[in-house]
């Protein structure tokens, strides 16, 4: 039987509107810096609203241009915001919907993941959480056709994220993105230097190097990073911008960060 999760942000985070979110989707897409690297396997963007964190995510996004019909699902790890758990949750929803559309879950997926100690089914997790919804519609306007695994990590280890990461893996049809914002509400340029020292870390492959400061989604990032370097890939930094960058003032900021492993 089919479950649908509704969008929870959409008018708040993004345009409830289906040819006002693709206007600005697309637009956020082609203002993004071309990049010549292959297609990423894995990428990090930022899960705020639009208006603060849209440029950024699109940096990211524009990088799947030339997979779109290749990649066919996606693994999204995203930190939970409203709902303190442990470990790492699932929905039971066969369908998340946005204003462009429905996406499937990968049941099969999940079934992969079964016997896994970390793992749980949280509805009420999802409910109002953002994190892996603003991605959505990204997902939806740079790929074809495409389901998805949705994952909210709670209080888990790197090393639990890793694992997940590591069984989800795949071959050139997977692509893995992890959702997270960088500093919280610093300074302009208090936040531009942690997030610097964020983004050299991240490169560098140390989950060891990030804080409880560095970003919200620090377990998925760090998880991450060390099944990156288990299969050799490399990270670079393609974007990184604050609110004080795009909207909003500049005494107290949030960072964004867009990364790519290939």
């Amino acid at each position: 039987m089919n479950r649908i999760k509704s969008p929870a942000v959409a008018g708040l985070f993004y345009p409830a509107e289906a040819v006002e979110l693709h206007r600005q989707i697309v637009q956020y897409l082609a203002a993004a810096i071309s990049g010549t690297e292959p297609v990423p396997k894995a990428l990090i963007a930022p899960h705020a609203g639009y208006i603060y964190s849209g440029p950024v995510a699109g940096s990211a996004y524009a990088r799947l241009k030339l997979a779109a019909s290749r990649i066919t699902r996606v693994i999204l790890l995203a930190p939970s915001h409203r709902v303190a758990f442990a470990g790492i949750a699932y929905s039971s929803a066969s369908h998340f919907q946005t204003p462009l559309g429905l996406i499937p879950v990968d049941r099969g997926a999940l079934d992969e993941l079964s016997g896994l100690a970390s793992l749980q089914l949280n509805d009420p997790a999802f409910e109002e959480e953002h994190s892996i919804e603003v991605h959505l519609p990204f997902l939806q306007e740079t790929l074809e056709r495409f389901s998805i695994v949705p994952l909210l990590v709670g209080d888990a280890t790197a090393e639990q994220v890793a694992e997940i990461i590591e069984r989800l893996w795949g071959g050139d049809e997977s692509l893995i993105v992890i959702s997270s914002d960088l500093s919280h509400y610093l300074d302009y340029d208090s936040a531009a230097a942690m997030d610097r020292e964020t983004s050299q870390a991240i490169e560098a492959l140390r989950p060891e190097a990030l804080n409880y400061h560095s970003a919200c989604g620090r377990t998925p990032v760090s998880g991450l990073l060390l099944a990156a370097k288990k299969h050799g890939l490399k990270a670079r930094t393609i974007d990184l911008r604050n609110s004080g960058d795009t909207a909003g003032s500049r005494d107290r900021v949030v960072g964004y960060g867009a990364y790519v492993f290939s």
